[in-house]
């Protein structure tokens, strides 16, 4: 799984993906951890003329992205795609005071499967799955976590289950904040990372790639 030349990498997903970025213009990444890559990746290696797309969409749901996967994933033919998403589906839960049933988390497994079967039958894409995440500051967000869990479960599962790769960001995301304070990561509410967030979330992805011997 190497990176080769002229690539094309996707990062898709809800707000934490978006960043900020101008919906208007196709090539802009944002203010979050897919320009920190994208700067890492064209620094590092001028000559392989990557291409870095950003396809977040701020408050999307998984059911959300499946519905513009076709469009904003599969027609652009990318070769290297990471997916970040599941953190709204359990937040709209949390505003009704809800729980994921059963029949909710084998929707979002059916969601979530569909998007790795069509990608892996109409692309040769290499796919990087990262776990949804909460962090426990302010301290309700506690109560997120048993739905939160089952969801991140499920997106091992499907890492497992399609041969994909897995950074496990709700992890390192909380370990990090107990050493340094969550809010450092996540400011005020326990989902949007902070600059200090995105620049932990991008160094897992570099680190990660090193570490497959990716680049």
């Amino acid at each position: 799984m190497k990176i080769m030349n002229d690539d094309t990498f996707l990062f898709i997903g809800d707000s934490i993906t978006d960043a900020g970025r101008d919906r208007l213009d196709p090539t802009d990444l944002g203010q979050g951890f897919p320009l920190l890559i994208s700067a890492y990746l064209q620094t590092l290696f001028p000559e392989k003329r990557l291409t870095i797309l950003n396809r977040g969409i701020s408050g999307n749901k998984l059911s959300d992205v499946e519905n513009r996967w076709e469009e904003d994933c599969l027609d652009l033919n990318p070769d290297i795609v990471t997916l970040l998403i599941g953190i709204n589906d359990t937040s709209r839960n949390q505003e009704s005071n809800h729980i994921a049933t059963e029949a909710e988390l084998e929707e979002f497994e059916s969601e979530y499967r569909f998007l790795l079967k069509s990608l892996i039958q109409r692309t040769d894409a290499r796919v990087i799955l990262m776990e949804p995440f909460v962090l426990p500051y302010p301290k309700d967000r506690v109560n997120w976590r048993k739905d939160l869990d089952q969801r991140i479960q499920i997106v091992r599962k499907m890492a497992k289950e399609y041969q994909t790769e897995l950074i496990p960001l709700d992890g390192l995301l909380n370990a990090q904040g107990i050493k340094n304070g969550f809010s450092y990561y996540t400011g005020k509410d326990g989902v949007h990372p902070t600059l200090a967030g995105h620049g932990l979330i991008a160094k897992a992805w570099i680190d990660y790639i090193v570490e497959k011997k990716m680049l």
